[in-house]
């Protein structure tokens, strides 16, 4: 992935502004603080803001912060990764374009990804974006054995991927899909849908007398990546545009090739605390206007991951 300039809003709510009419109007203000939404110092202190599109849906809290706090986990070129500093790719520049419609700016931290919606639920974040499947289990907070662990999320959907299984250049064990691992190592990120989906496969592999695949999760991909690429694992498992990207630009190609086609592949969300529905449904509306008026498509091809475009924005279309 190249270095990307990401467009961002700068326009936000000032505080100082807001203090300042307060000062000036502070009878007025006393006689109508029964309903701040009719307040003028509002429209003032945002100013360019609320000429967004789309600003209007946003929740109070957001209009007034001027900002979205996001959780990511920036090490999924081209989906989100950090280059000279900064956090780039396709969801940061998604993310820039949403902005645009909802008139706040979008800031992206890096955090551990199977922590991500854990930090969301508690209020760290106020979504997390980073190549999320929205699937049921995400939805209802529940484990792998369909424990309940937490409240679950809601998913405002804008791309859609597979996942897909990653060899060394030239494929020396001869690896054609997801099937040949049978008892063999692969490599994996810790609490990803792509992790799930070899611990699937390997019970099949069980189920039909063949050993089991020695699945190695890493706390980040990076680490997955590393496994392979020094043969202590004969494969890794990733989202397609992620293991895609992989196989072009590591070692200028040299290291990497994707084999066999991707499965299972499912959407990926932005994810909302379930009691913000305000949010989640300003995120659903600013995902189908970048959609309408063609941004949305030419960021995909920006990256090379058009593969992965969505027609309409959907809220909990998981499985």
């Amino acid at each position: 992935m190249t270095a990307s300039t990401i467009r961002r809003t700068t326009a936000r709510r000032s505080r100082l502004a807001a203090v300042g009419s307060i000062a000036v109007a502070g009878a007025l203000l006393l006689a109508g603080c029964g309903d701040q939404t009719d307040d003028n110092s509002d429209s003032e202190s945002t100013g360019q803001a609320n000429s967004a599109p789309l600003f209007s849906k946003l929740p109070k809290k957001i209009q007034n912060a001027g900002e979205i706090q996001v959780g990511t986990n920036a090490e999924y070129a081209p989906m989100e990764f950090q280059e000279g500093g900064k956090i780039v790719g396709v969801d940061p520049d998604i993310a820039a374009a949403l902005g645009e419609k909802l008139g706040v700016e979008f800031k992206f931290t890096s955090g551990t990804f199977d922590t991500l919606i854990t930090s969301l639920n508690t209020g760290r974040y106020d979504i997390a974006m980073s190549s999320i499947t929205d699937n049921k289990q995400r939805q209802e907070g529940l484990d792998d054995k369909g424990k309940k662990l937490g409240p679950g999320v809601d998913f405002v959907d804008y791309f859609v991927a597979g996942t897909a299984v990653y060899v060394q250049k030239g494929n020396p064990k001869n690896i054609n899909s997801i099937e040949d691992l049978c008892g063999q190592t692969a490599a994996v990120q810790r609490g990803t849908t792509y992790e799930q989906a070899l611990k699937d496969q390997s019970k099949k592999c069980t189920d039909a007398g063949d050993k089991a695949i020695k699945i190695e999760p890493y706390e980040n991909d990076t680490e997955a990546q590393t496994r392979v690429k020094s043969g202590g694992a004969v494969a890794g498992v990733n989202d397609y545009p992620v293991a895609v990207d992989l196989a072009r630009k590591a070692d200028d190609g040299n290291a990497f090739e994707v084999v066999g086609e991707q499965i299972d592949a499912g959407p990926f969300g932005i994810a909302v605390n379930k009691d913000n529905k305000q949010l989640t449904e300003a995120l659903e509306a600013a995902v189908n206007a970048i959609i309408e008026d063609g941004t949305y498509q030419e960021i995909l091809e920006k990256w090379g991951a058009e593969t992965g475009a969505i027609d309409k924005a959907a809220i909990n279309g998981g499985k």
